[in-house]
């Protein structure tokens, strides 16, 4: 490969009659005004395609066209090149093979890049050519800052041997912006979002440090040797939040914000003392993101529709159900999203505000100055509301309020933990809810889960396991074939896991004039079997099977989502044809 003969992207593109001259002069005039390079403003003229410039450099500069996703990187290698040099230069080092680096470019052509890169690895290098939206996704989860936390933790170490008796100069410092236990902090939430973590965990052992990062559902733990920061990272968080830092025996909660890598970061913060120091998780909330809505949250149309009816109703219950972490609050969010209008007074009373929202009056509750729940519906109810959403419903005298509520003429969103819908309306009865209140207020009971996505990019057909086919038949009968399912497998992409993200699994129980009735009657039993046999009543278990069978998930993840819903209250068994519902 001979990079001292320059290549002229444009008379190359020219002579493989890729572009007109005539589209080669209008992309110069515009390399002009913005001074990026002649390849980028090719592109984002839409007269090339990346992939297809990508190809053609190849082919000329004798060198491979890689896609990273499937490419197996040495982490160890790619570290060689620092990443702020990584990102100058888009590159990134790859593997070493005989003495010689091979360093993905997204430009092969640039000469610079290619010397300076060689200074600095000190060594011969080989070129690839990469796409940048790959080298964007890999500069993000390859530079992760598990070594610099690593290193941030023993310096702080060091220097709290050196304080043993001052940790609140190391701590409150405000001046100090490059202490290290601010550094430390700094990169645990930086490596926090680049990974899309949901919580940071913070937990001190008898020996060590843990710090967990729950991704798409499940934590993954970096463990840290140095067990005496844990202290100075507490009190450091403890003030960020405004909290107590003296205070070590009981539970504090707070909350603070940060900007992370350009984005708007809430954090919500919690700390229990434990035997070994105290506990700290944060929860982290993207407010760059923006507000999702139903069709993001990837909610099927046959449940959405009636769904989007009910809540334009001027009147009625209706509830969110599913374990804590489900996305209840998000779904909540999404319908005051939709009906947010000048037209209506909207008051929530929530515990706590997760995020604000403009034209409404949001409530945090504070029950230790009397500001609870009931405290604060009974009030709200006298500020002429048109929507009421009570953030969840824990306690005889909050369900109470909240139906009658309904039943005066508001419309009211709230949460509750049950395991599906059909369960919902026995839950409330246990409350102590009259069933002539539930009959007359309730309007629909959406149950909601998450499960994981598969990445699109390695999932794989697999073989049905016994127990995946008994489960597959007792949701929805004996089949003489089954379509084809899908396996995660683990690419650079999905950091090895298989999976990429999560999408919500729903089911709707919409209130009718039976189910109404069997509840006057104070008839359970009647009421349980008349929602499982519902028009267009599918469950959470064959809702999470559609999208298996549709490739998004896999049947694991199914079993996950049955395992915690007893099965024999499913629906009856129905043809397939039943479970084509839109996801």
């Amino acid at each position: 490969m001979d990079l001292k003969k320059r290549i002229r992207i444009g008379d190359l593109l020219i002579e493989n009659k890729v572009i007109s001259e005539t589209q080669l002069t209008t992309a110069l005039a515009e390399q002009k005004k913005t001074r990026r390079k002649l390849g980028k403003t090719l592109i984002d003229l839409a007269y090339i395609q990346e992939s297809q410039l990508l190809t053609l450099l190849s082919q000329q500069l004798k060198i491979p066209y890689l896609e990273l996703q499937h490419y197996p990187i040495d982490h160890e290698v790619l570290k060689q090149l620092p990443e702020i040099l990584a990102r100058r230069f888009r590159a990134i080092a790859l593997k070493e093979d005989n003495g010689k680096i091979l360093v993905g470019m997204t430009d092969p052509t640039d000469i610079y890049a290619y010397d300076e890169i060689s200074k600095v690895l000190k060594r011969s290098i080989d070129l690839a050519a990469i796409s940048e939206a790959d080298l964007l996704h890999q500069l993000e989860t390859g530079y992760r800052k598990t070594d610099e936390i690593d290193s941030l933790a023993e310096v702080l170490d060091v220097q709290l041997s050196e304080h043993d008796f001052d940790l609140s100069a190391i701590t409150e410092s405000t001046s100090t912006a490059d202490a290290p236990v601010v550094r430390l902090l700094q990169a645990i939430l930086e490596d926090a979002v680049g990974m899309k973590a949901s919580d940071i965990h913070i937990e001190p052992d008898s020996n060590v440090l843990r710090i967990r990062q729950r991704v798409d559902g499940l934590l993954q733990e970096q463990i840290v040797d140095e067990t005496r920061i844990a202290t100075a990272l507490t009190s450091r968080l403890k003030l960020m939040a405004g909290l107590n830092i003296s205070e070590r025996r009981l539970p504090q909660d707070g909350r603070f914000n940060i900007k992370v890598k350009n984005k708007n970061i809430d954090v919500r913060l919690s700390t229990m003392p434990m035997v070994h120091g105290e506990s700290v998780v944060m929860r982290l909330l993207d407010h760059s993101q923006g507000l999702l809505n139903f069709t993001k949250l990837g909610i099927p149309s046959s449940i959405l529709q009636p769904l989007q009816s009910i809540i334009n109703k001027p009147h009625g219950l209706v509830l969110v159900t599913g374990p804590t972490g489900s996305g209840k609050t998000t779904t909540l969010y999404a319908a005051l999203n939709e009906i947010n209008s000048p037209s209506s007074k909207i008051i929530t009373a929530e515990d706590p505000v997760e995020y604000q929202l403009p034209r409404i009056n949001q409530v945090q509750i504070h029950e230790k100055i009397g500001l609870s729940f009931p405290t604060v519906l009974r009030t709200a109810l006298r500020q002429d509301p048109d929507v009421i959403l009570i953030g969840e419903m824990r306690d005889q005298e909050t369900v109470e309020i909240g139906l009658r509520a309904a039943m005066t003429g508001h419309l009211v969103f709230s949460t509750l933990h049950t395991n599906d819908a059909v369960s919902t309306v026995s839950r409330l009865l246990d409350m102590g809810a009259e069933g002539f209140l539930v009959a007359s207020s309730l309007q629909a009971v959406l149950a909601q889960r998450l499960i994981r996505r598969l990445c699109a990019d390695c999932k794989t057909l697999k073989t049905l396991e016994p127990q995946e086919k008994l489960l597959l038949e007792q949701v929805v009968g004996p089949q003489a074939s089954w379509p084809d399912f899908y396996e995660h497998k683990g690419c650079n992409k999905c950091h090895n896991t298989g999976y990429h993200g999560r999408i919500g699994v729903y089911e709707l129980l919409v209130m009718t004039a039976e189910l109404s009735a069997s509840l006057h009657k104070d008839d359970n039993a009647s009421f349980i079997e008349l929602a499982k046999q519902q028009a267009g009543f599918i469950s959470l278990t064959e809702n999470a099977i559609e999208l298996a069978k549709q490739g998004v998930t896999t049947l694991e993840e199914v079993l996950r989502i049955a395992g915690d819903i007893d099965i024999s209250h499913e629906q009856t068994v129905l043809p397939a044809s039943s479970l084509a519902a839109e996801v």
